[in-house]
């Protein structure tokens, strides 16, 4: 008898066929119906755990994209502030000139160096600020210690050169003169 022959037959015909199955060591057609549910819920399962898996992925890739996105510009940025150091130290060369067009000369400079540093911070470039804070290595290059009685120890009291961030990520330590204690003799 197959299963199809089963399902024409009577309940009594189809319990008389699982006790001949059960004899000869085959498994019953109520077991071979417990198998079939059992991957059927496996498959229900596993298709949960692969779109959740999927789900995890997407959300994965787009934090990469997003990180890729933000920080692309690293490279171009870091290379623009030497740019801005540069009209930092032109503004500074010409800041005591008396002569009129100098004067001016340094308004344009400085417009366009204003210009400039507003177009980079848009891109996420921010300066780190350090005269007059505690001294952190994380953000700032110590060159020397300066001894003084006027700030506490440890405080950045001269910038050699500005440090920048680029959304939160360090791009170049500021290079500062830190405060020590002045020796007593």
């Amino acid at each position: 008898m197959t299963q199809q022959d089963l399902g024409n037959n009577t309940e009594e015909d189809q319990r008389e066929f699982e006790d001949m199955a059960q004899e000869k060591g085959e498994e019953s057609v109520a077991d071979e119906d417990k198998e079939t549910t059992r991957p059927g819920e496996d498959y229900k399962a596993k298709y949960f755990y692969l779109a959740a898996e999927t789900e995890n992925l997407r959300k994965r890739l787009q934090r990469e994209k997003d990180q890729v996105v933000k920080f692309a510009n690293e490279r171009v940025l870091s290379s623009l502030i030497d740019v801005l150091d540069n009209f930092e130290r032109t503004i500074d060369a010409i800041q005591h000139e008396t002569d009129e067009k100098v004067k001016n000369i340094k308004v344009g400079i400085e417009m366009v160096r204003n210009q400039f540093a507003g177009s980079l911070q848009e891109h996420g470039l921010k300066k780190v600020e350090s005269v007059g804070k505690q001294f952190d290595p994380n953000y700032h290059e110590a060159l020397d210690q300066k001894e003084t009685h006027e700030h506490e120890e440890g405080t950045v009291v001269h910038e050699y050169q500005k440090g920048y961030t680029l959304n939160g990520r360090l791009l170049r330590p500021s290079k500062v003169s830190v405060a020590k204690k002045k020796e007593e003799k």
